[in-house]
């Protein structure tokens, strides 16, 4: 438990700083160059949904109950998973169980972090004005779209040995009842979990900004996505 809280507070250190780099930013007023502040208000507007996105799906047990759960072992390491579910009848070895996927997937999440950050900061967004009046999660879609499969590129070597090594021996348990299932297959399915998850939340991030700028307390925000603004 320690160890979890030690990297959860690591998490938000390099979140918070993260968010100081962004509000540190230079930039000109929208009277002045409004192609370059809407482009600086999406990037800002996705660096700070990131930021929460990532901040909720590293917490204790955030990840998991808000999304892995959702998707069953059957669905994450296919039919032997429905079949290994019935068996595993025991409610505490299933909490281990998913307990020691859930700190896996979070170790992915914290392998796309800085990824997602550091696409935001170098894409142009040349078609900035349509993602201001887009729908409410339009910026996100671009962003996932500009990067492909990048992520779950990134995360199956990581989520594999993360497997491998995992220190509950029940995930090794899990591997080696799965006849026929390799680690590589399943990091590659969980990646693509992790995936998923990582876009939602962004994206619902992106419609919480978008519905309430002010609550962010950015004045560029506030000015090209609060009520009144003129984009």
């Amino acid at each position: 438990m320690n160890a979890s809280i030690d990297r959860a507070l690591g998490r938000r250190a390099f979140l918070a700083g993260a968010s100081v780099g962004t509000l540190a930013l230079t930039l000109p007023g929208c009277a002045s160059s409004p192609r370059y502040s809407l482009t600086e208000a999406i990037r800002r507007m996705l660096l700070l949904a990131s930021e929460r996105a990532f901040a909720r799906l590293v917490e204790p047990g955030g990840f998991w109950d808000a999304q892995v759960a959702r998707v069953g072992l059957g669905n994450l390491l296919g039919t032997r998973g429905d079949v290994l579910s019935r068996i595993l009848t025991s409610a505490l070895f299933k909490d281990r169980l998913e307990e020691a996927f859930a700190d896996i997937a979070i170790e992915g999440s914290e392998r796309a972090a800085p990824l997602v950050a550091d696409a935001v900061r170098v894409i142009g967004f040349d078609n900035a004005l349509d993602l201001v009046r887009g729908g409410p999660r339009a910026a996100t879609a671009f962003l996932q779209g500009e990067m492909g499969g990048r992520l779950i590129e990134e995360m199956v070597p990581e989520l594999g040995r993360a497997i491998e090594l995992a220190s509950d021996p029940l995930v090794g348990q899990l591997v080696d009842a799965i006849t026929g299932a390799n680690v590589s297959g399943v990091a590659a399915r969980l990646a693509g979990k992790v995936n998923e998850a990582i876009w939602a939340e962004i994206g619902n991030e992106e419609a919480a900004i978008r519905a309430d700028p002010r609550a962010t307390r950015d004045p560029l925000l506030i000015g090209v996505f609060g009520l009144g603004a003129r984009y």
